[in-house]
């Protein structure tokens, strides 16, 4: 199939990012031909304010420059991963203008939320769910601490909800977890008009031993990532297990005082994809605290990949995901005592985690390796594009 792929890449790389890449990747190894579309968020210094309110509702040079590329190129499918910020809604009716149909993976809630987390003061919130307006995200300056900011985004959504634009102008949608879809359903989109398709991780990376004695997290380091909450349980559980924290993010300071009152916390900053994965070879488990819902993390399938157990909050996608005593342990949201009560669990049947290493490779084998994911994919393709 000749494929147009169109991505908003974010300032600070995250899954979604190297979703998009992998997926590129696999549709290339397949020998499909495909082209892209992209812009990144750092081009936003380039505009003033007014212009970044109306790039986000409609970019008009966005959408003249997809029109063209789909003219010339005329692919068979053009799949959406991210038109926040800067690409703009108006790359679907680009798209439907050339009369190409559109596939739109859902990797956040920014449909349905302004900080597209669900997660305000510390908790889960739906405030916004099913609103025209949502205003409670407005009030509460969910979108980068600011009501501008939030107002901006909720312009964008009010506007495109009114014009009807996911429903009219996406063919398909693609959730990454059956929560997720759920969540969206609510929040107002068809269900047939949604399927589910995970993450996956390629190349296969291989199993690891687990012989390092140390615990890990890789993540965003912010408020929603139970960060803090995973640092106290660590100062209480004095110096039993070591933890290393992989990445970067505004609660960098708070991670850095901590290693300093505790010296079984070490904070290695960011790193890049072969020294995470070799990392996980060689932990225990991977710590998984977040707070809010996510949608299908791709560091839990990495961890799978490598036959590396996860203790996480059963909140959200994780709930599902990670299956408690198999492919790891659950812990009850915002518990400290339960987090704490997993992990000496773990440390106290060494027989038990070496059990799950191995339903944890074998969930990866089954559900996460790149041809399964493959295979769903032209599953999707196809029935947009014989429905056209």
């Amino acid at each position: 199939m000749k494929i147009l792929l169109v991505h908003n890449f974010y300032q600070q790389r995250g899954g979604e990012d190297q979703a998009f890449e992998e997926e590129r990747r696999l549709l290339r190894n397949y020998r499909h031909q495909v082209i892209d579309y992209t812009l990144h968020n750092n081009q936003v210094t380039t505009y003033n304010k007014r212009e970044l309110v109306h790039a986000l509702i409609w970019n008009t040079q966005s959408y003249r420059a997809l029109r063209n590329l789909i003219s010339n190129e005329k692919p068979d499918i053009m799949h959406v991963h991210n038109t926040f910020p800067l690409i703009s809604p108006s790359a679907y009716y680009a798209a439907n203008a050339e009369k190409v149909p559109v596939i739109q993976t859902l990797h956040n809630f920014r449909l349905l939320c302004l900080n597209a987390t669900f997660f305000r003061e510390n908790r889960t919130c739906e405030d916004c769910m099913g609103k025209l307006w949502p205003w409670p995200g407005i009030r509460h300056a969910c979108y980068r601490d600011g009501r501008g900011p939030s107002s901006g985004v909720a312009t964008m959504l009010i506007v495109h909800r009114l014009l009807r634009t996911w429903q009219r102008n996406v063919n398909l949608f693609i959730a990454l977890s059956e929560f997720a879809k759920k969540r969206f359903v609510a929040g107002g989109l068809e269900e047939n008009k949604i399927v589910v398709k995970p993450n996956f991780v390629a190349p296969d990376p291989g199993t690891g031993t687990g012989g390092g004695n140390y615990a890990l997290y890789v993540g965003r380091l912010s408020q929603e990532k139970g960060i803090e909450m995973m640092l106290e349980s660590w100062q209480k559980l004095q110096g039993q297990l070591c933890l290393k924290i992989v990445g970067e993010g505004t609660l960098s300071p708070v991670v850095k005082k901590a290693t300093e009152c505790i010296p079984s916390v070490e904070h290695l900053g960011y790193q890049s994809h072969e020294n995470v994965l070799h990392l996980m070879k060689e932990a225990l488990f991977l710590v998984f605290p977040s707070e809010c819902y996510e949608n299908f993390p791709l560091t839990i399938a990495e961890a799978y990949a490598v036959g590396l157990p996860v203790v996480a909050c059963n909140n959200g996608s994780m709930s599902s995901l990670v299956i408690d005593g198999q492919t790891g342990l659950h812990f009850e949201l915002g518990n400290t005592d339960d987090f704490l009560k997993k992990i000496t669990w773990i440390l106290e049947n060494p027989g038990e985690l070496r059990k799950m290493r191995i339903l944890a490779r074998k969930e990866y084998v089954e559900k996460y390796m790149a041809e399964q994911n493959h295979e769903i994919l032209m599953n999707v393709y196809k029935r947009v594009v014989m429905t056209e």
